[in-house]
């Protein structure tokens, strides 16, 4: 027998419901359109993940991540990813004070609430693992001693689609470890325009902060909020046949289809759709997860994990269209 979270009082949800407004609104007035992007963020925040962005340069992120730093009035790190970048680079290290004669800890840039990794898939093999324990252990490890690190963590890593020379892509494993992934679009003729105007008035100025900011304890709040959001059993025994049929694929959408599939997706994806579709569901004002709560989340949090053979890039077959089939051959609730 499943077992329910506890129902949340209308206070609570009153409370959830007010975080948001100005987190939403305080991101508005800085980051020009992007919805996708905001509410990827939210999310993350909201159920304490982290995201994967696939963007080309110049699309708002470190914007995007800097206000929200902001408006929690929270630390905020921005990491250019680079072929030499070293582990401890990211984490940290232990130096040596002639003063004292012995060694101190210097904890890295990781050790921050919002972490933006640019261009993750730059730096090696080495330094992005180490990056991914952070993440995955909420820690990191230096000179044998162990640091946390700050909550809210939110890390936020981009790949550039378009420059692929020199890089060192994601192992499926690492991406897995990504609550979702979303790709980031070039903004309208209209936003663009309202980004020209809004570099006149000064409000992207990065001395000028946001307004009406929240508290990292309103967010640590918002987050214990979240895990009592009600999922009901036919919400969670629909996330598990998604998962399954992505593993079992041609049974269900066919043997022509299937084999483009490579893998499918693991547990980790019954996982962030239980938790993305709770906050999900607060953004909407709701204290219970709706089947379309799912259906929204599909391309977040399955493009990174339904992993697509050589035939099928070969064929122009995205995850997308893929996810959608699966999607359409399971009923429901």
């Amino acid at each position: 027998m499943t077992a329910s979270a506890s129902d949340l009082t209308p206070d609570e949800l009153a409370r959830a419901t007010s975080v948001i407004s100005t987190v939403t609104t305080a991101f508005s007035s800085r980051v020009v359109g992007q919805t996708r992007l905001r509410t990827s963020l939210l999310i993350a925040l909201i159920a304490g993940g982290h995201v994967l962005l696939e963007s080309v340069p110049g699309l708002a992120k470190t914007t995007a991540a800097s206000t929200l730093a902001d408006t929690v009035r929270a630390s905020f790190h921005r990491i250019q990813c680079t072929p030499d970048l070293m582990p401890s680079d990211i984490i940290g290290t232990q130096v040596y004070d002639a003063s004292s004669g012995s060694f101190r800890t210097v904890l890295g840039p990781v050790h921050a609430n919002f972490v933006l990794l640019d261009e993750i898939n730059r730096s090696s093999a080495k330094t992005q693992s180490a990056m991914l324990e952070a993440m995955q252990e909420r820690q990191t490890t230096i000179g044998g001693e162990a640091h946390r690190v700050p909550r809210p963590f939110l890390v936020m890593a981009t790949q550039n689609p378009i420059d692929q020379e020199g890089t060192h892509a994601l192992p499926e494993a690492q991406m897995d470890r990504f609550l979702i992934k979303e790709i980031v679009d070039y903004p309208t003729p209209q936003e663009e325009r309202e980004v020209l105007d809004r570099l006149d008035t000064g409000v992207l100025d990065p001395d000028v902060h946001v307004p009406g900011a929240v508290t990292v304890d309103d967010v640590a709040a918002l987050q214990d909020i979240a895990r009592r959001v009600h999922v009901s059993a036919a919400i969670r025994n629909y996330i598990v046949g998604l998962a399954y049929v992505t593993r079992n694929a041609a049974q269900y959408i066919g043997e022509d289809r299937a084999r483009l599939i490579k893998y499918g997706a693991s547990p980790r994806a019954s996982i962030a759709f239980l938790q993305a579709s709770r906050a999900l569901a607060l953004l909407a004002g709701r204290d219970h997860v709706l089947p379309e709560d799912i259906r929204e989340l599909r391309y977040p949090v399955l493009r990174h994990r339904v992993l697509l053979t050589y035939e099928a890039e070969a064929e122009g077959v995205r995850s997308e269209e893929l996810i959608d089939e699966i999607f359409g051959a399971v009923a429901t609730p």
